[in-house]
């Protein structure tokens, strides 16, 4: 890690751990440094099924985009996107709907410069660097504006995001902000770390990220609460897994799992 790969921006700070090279790493990307594969390891020894957890968490993104397309939607809002891997959502979208059009959010610099990479030519999908406690500063963004008509339905995606807001930041007000602008008929994607299951393992987790980005894991409870205004799409919040997953398709991962809830809500 002594030479500075020629993909990442100036100013990041390559000594310290990324969540977003952390995902990157745990999905086989090839974007991250021995920092993050390091730390990586680390929660897989108190965690082991966090690997699986990544695995499930982006087939859960797959199968949700895929049913919101099926219902209609053709915008989507991705907040805390990462770093760009196989199966983004204008690919997932734009394959089954070629009109569809997406914005990006993350405030991590790698993974905007790649996706800005991925996304030359494409004039239907854009990312913004911003951070997801700014809402205003997103939703009046120039690109959300131009690819986003807030008059119709809009696939709001929150993916394994939400962890990283502490209670002093107001969850629920927060995600007010992103539900009000929203029309009727809109959804929210939503999946986040639980510690419901396995407490000690995920207070591990906590303590051992600490240094390098703050990690709030919460309860069903808790996770259920953000779907306050949206109405829960069968099966409702379930582990990442089991969101109507075909594993006979090989589609989803082991059902059980213990890491992350998810579930679709609308907007009525």
């Amino acid at each position: 890690m002594t030479d500075r790969a020629i993909w990442v921006p100036d100013g990041v700070d390559i000594a310290v751990p990324s969540p977003a090279r952390m995902y990157d790493y745990l999905l086989g990307g090839g974007h991250n440094f021995a920092v993050d594969r390091e730390m990586i390891d680390k929660i897989v020894a108190r965690v082991p099924t966090v690997g699986q957890m990544a695995l499930d968490n982006r087939a859960f993104l797959r199968r949700a985009v895929l049913a919101l397309v099926d219902a209609g939607v053709r915008q989507f809002l991705d907040i805390g996107s990462g770093i760009p891997t196989a199966g983004n959502v204008h690919e997932i979208a734009q394959r089954a709907a070629p009109e569809a059009r997406v914005v990006y959010v993350d405030h991590d610099p790698v993974a905007v410069a790649h996706s800005e990479h991925v996304l030359q030519g494409n004039d239907r999908a854009a990312v913004i660097q911003a951070d997801m406690r700014s809402p205003t500063a997103i939703l009046e963004h120039p690109k959300t504006q131009r690819l986003l008509d807030f008059d119709a339905p809009i696939g709001l995606l929150m993916v394994t995001i939400f962890h990283y807001v502490a209670e002093s930041d107001s969850p629920l007000d927060l995600m007010a902000c992103y539900r009000d602008p929203l029309a009727q008929g809109s959804y929210l994607v939503l999946s986040h770390d639980t510690a419901d299951l396995n407490p000690a393992a995920m207070a591990a987790v906590v303590e051992l990220v600490k240094n390098s980005t703050s990690f709030y894991p919460r309860t069903r409870t808790e996770i259920a609460e953000l779907f306050g205004g949206f109405e829960l799409l069968d099966p409702g919040l379930v582990p990442a897994a089991e969101w109507r997953s075909r594993l006979a398709d090989g589609d989803g991962g082991k059902p059980g799992g213990d890491v992350v809830f998810a579930g679709v809500g609308i907007k009525r």
